[in-house]
This record gives structure tokens, C-alpha cells and sequence, in this order.
């Protein structure tokens, strides 16, 4: 968990400006549709897919794109034939980075996120180069300002729910637990009045790298161009840099 909770900052404030630019809407639209097409149209029994439509629609994206998002993945209307992949590189002073792509042109994006390492200091790597250092994880986040559960209610609530980890920052409380309980222990926050601020699976780093100065610079401006990139899903990196 070491240096999680900057990277898990940076993250939350780059997906509200994403959510400003509409970018979150294609997001969201693309992971219905593979999770359609991998497990049926039905979210009772895709699990996958009832995920991602619960976050469409927390995000406001309007039912009939959700249900349209749905129908192309299932094949019952015509749409992009996306596929999922993998990238692994490094960022300015060896930081690890793994992206998480969904394209319907493997050769151009994997042309275009070259040049995007390469342009901000950094480095496209072989598969497998980095993905050892992160962890498939459930994360949900607790913001302190909107909640006035006391913090040890908090852990022992968390816990007994089946959470592996709790860590206090600042300004929230961050745990972690198995990507396969990360439903069951939201709702048990939210029927115990927790607001939730977020509830992801994501990938978490098992070590963090320390940068500063131009490194740090340079870093957070790789970040900003894969973010920027229309077919990058998620990233992920380990690096620990103040926020300023």
C-alpha cells in the first residue's frame, strides 16, 4: 500500500476532469461492450456487466446509450469490434506503468502509445515486464469531509466485511479487499450510512518508486497523455511524488 494513496489521489482528480470532457462516457460505453460480448447481454448473470452498467450509471450516462452499448457487444446491432489489451512500460526514473487498452486497431494505438512513452521521457516494454509489481485488488475510498464515522468504527466495520487492509490518509480512509468482495463489503458501508466515494477494482502496486524534480514533471505528464489517449482504459503506475 506504500505510495498508493498519492497515485489514488491523482486518479480521482483526473477522472472528474475526464467525466467534464464526456471521455468517461466512451470509457464506460466500451467496457459494456466487451463485457457483453464475453458474457451475454444479461447483467443478473454477467457480473462483469452489471458492474460496468452500475458505473454508467453513476456517471449519468442515459440508459438508452447503455442499452445501445449493450446490443453492440451482444452483436445484435453493428459496432466497433473492440478487443482488450495489455501495455507495459516505463516511466521517468524507472517507474513501472501498465495500461489497460481497448482498441479496434491493435497495430495503430500500439504505434501511438510508443510515441507517447517515448515523447515524455519513458519506454514501451515487453509483456510482462512490470505486470508483477501490481495487484488485482477491490479499493474503495471514504471521503472525510463527507462522512463523520469515527475512523476505528470504520476499520473494525471494515474487517469483520471481509476487507484485507485499511490505511488512514489525510482527507479519507482507503481499503482494500479482494476484487470478489468489493460488493458485498460496499454495501455493508452504505447500509452502515458510509458514503462510498470510490469502489473500483483496480491494480495496486506491491512497491512505489520515489521521484521528484524534473522526473516527477515528466511523469505526471505521461500520465496526463495516456489518460488523453481515446483508447486507454486505465493506468496504472507505481510511482510516489509530492502533491505539489
Amino acid at each position: 500500500m506504500s505510495g498508493h494513496s498519492k497515485w489514488s489521489t491523482i486518479k480521482r482528480k483526473k477522472a472528474k476532469v475526464d467525466a467534464q470532457r464526456g471521455k468517461i462516457f466512451t470509457r464506460l460505453a466500451r467496457e459494456i461492450i466487451i463485457a457483453a460480448r464475453q458474457g451475454g447481454s444479461d447483467p443478473e448473470s454477467n457480473i462483469r456487466l452489471k458492474a460496468a452498467v452500475l458505473r454508467a450509471k453513476e456517471a449519468n450516462i442515459p440508459n438508452e446509450n447503455i442499452s445501445r452499448a449493450i446490443q453492440k457487444g451482444a452483436g445484435e446491432v453493428d459496432g466497433a469490434n473492440y478487443e482488450e489489451i495489455t501495455y507495459e512500460g516505463y516511466g521517468p526514473g524507472g517507474v513501472a506503468v501498465l495500461l489497460e487498452i481497448m482498441t479496434d486497431n491493435r497495430n495503430r494505438t500500439a504505434g501511438e502509445i510508443r510515441y507517447l512513452f517515448s515523447r515524455n521521457g519513458g519506454s514501451l516494454g515487453e509483456s510482462g515486464c512490470v505486470a508483477w509489481m501490481f495487484q488485482k485488488k477491490g479499493l474503495i475510498v471514504v471521503d472525510k469531509s463527507v462522512n463523520t464515522v469515527d475512523g476505528d468504527e470504520l476499520m473494525l466495520l471494515s474487517l469483520d466485511a471481509g476487507a484485507e487492509d485499511f490505511k488512514e490518509e489525510d482527507d479519507s480512509y482507503e481499503i482494500v479487499m479482494e476484487p470478489g468482495d468489493l460488493s458485498g463489503l460496499k454495501e455493508v458501508l452504505l447500509k452502515a450510512g458510509v458514503k462510498v466515494a470510490v469502489a473500483e477494482v483496480t491494480m495496486l502496486p506491491q512497491s512505489t518508486v520515489k521521484i521528484g524534480g524534473q522526473e516527477a514533471e515528466q511523469m505526471l505528464k505521461l500520465v496526463d497523455a495516456m489518460e488523453e489517449h481515446d483508447d486507454v482504459q486505465e493506468v496504472y503506475a507505481n510511482f510516489e511524488v509530492e502533491e505539489e
